[in-house]
């Protein structure tokens, strides 16, 4: 057993308040983090740290920070070795106004030779998540990592719970409804890559996150990855108005800018029966009209072609 640092010094920098608190480096992220990741933290202190934060608003470095502490308590982190062109599509935000065009693109592009690890949570209230989708399509579920990487190599696609990858980790996550906001263990997660995927795909909904999300994947040595703001929070691009694209290659961030392909808006509303959305997805399968449905799916396709090193980018300008 390790022996506990004391984090209060580190919290009390963060929880300062408006006009006194500091931002924490890498290292002193890691740290702090490292110690809350175990299962007999004190609360008290974990709580603190977490609405602390939500109050501050974390840094790249700080982000960098907790998933490098993250992935030390990852189960086989170590011993997986990257599959080549794979494609990390980390899925924890669920739909519930339109179908998953994304996941439609992902298996397309699984068939097209691209291998996707899809990561996330198999259940979020009042939406139909990625797992809800993909065990409908005959997707595995892997309990390690090393499963994983078998499935992958054989299927060329896997799913893996949270739950699985760092229960340390989900166990922070699941804390939402009992502090009333989300946490950084949310975009944690979304960037924890437990595969060490060439390529990642990741949206999210906030637009200050594009920065910091491409940021901490500069300081994580990413070799590539798309950050955007993707439909209800998911890794999935719009085809009438995409807003705020960062692609990561390497040390460099480009801001990048899609074509509005000319269909109505993304639904506002969600829908009064969530099973619907099951249909809808079947429908891509079998849909061959023009549609803002299909025009995001090829779309996608395009982006996870770019994340597997494979073409560029299409309708594209920098």
């Amino acid at each position: 057993m390790t022996e506990s640092i004391d984090i209060a010094p580190l919290i009390k920098r963060v929880a300062r308040g408006k006009h006194g608190s500091e931002h924490l480096n890498q290292e002193e992220s890691k740290l702090i983090f490292s110690e809350l990741l175990k299962p007999d933290t004190d609360l008290l202190q974990l709580g603190a740290f977490l609405i602390a934060q939500r109050m501050k608003g974390e840094t790249s470095e700080e982000l960098a920070g907790f998933i490098e502490a993250s992935r030390e308590r990852i189960t086989g982190f170590a011993s997986t070795s990257p599959i080549q062109g794979a494609v990390d599509l980390p899925c924890y935000a669920g739909k519930r106004r339109a179908a998953h065009a994304y996941l439609a693109a992902a298996l397309q592009s699984r068939d097209a030779g691209t291998p996707i690890f899809v990561h996330g949570v198999e259940h979020i209230e009042d939406r139909i998540t990625a797992w809800q989708i993909l065990q409908t399509q005959g997707i595995q579920r892997a309990n390690s990592l090393i499963e994983a990487q078998s499935i992958m190599q054989k299927d060329g696609m896997v799913y893996m719970d949270l739950a699985e990858i760092s229960p340390d980790l989900h166990r922070i996550y699941q804390l939402r409804s009992r502090l009333g906001v989300r946490s950084f263990s949310n975009t944690v997660a979304r960037l924890l890559n437990p595969m060490q995927c060439e390529g990642q795909l990741n949206g999210f909904f906030h637009t200050p996150y594009a920065d910091y999300m491409a940021e901490a994947n500069v300081l994580l040595g990413q070799t590539r990855s798309l950050i955007f703001m993707g439909a209800e929070g998911e890794p999935e691009l719009y085809a009438d108005r995409q807003k705020v694209v960062k692609m990561q290659v390497g040390e460099n961030i480009s801001d990048i800018h899609f074509e509005n392909c000319g269909h109505e808006p993304y639904p506002k509303a969600g829908r009064d029966n969530l099973n619907d959305l099951f249909e809808d997805f079947y429908g891509f399968l079998l849909k061959f009209e023009e549609s803002r449905e299909l025009s995001t799916l090829e779309r996608m396709k395009s982006a996870f072609s770019w994340a597997s090193g494979k073409d560029n980018l299409k309708n594209v300008k920098i």
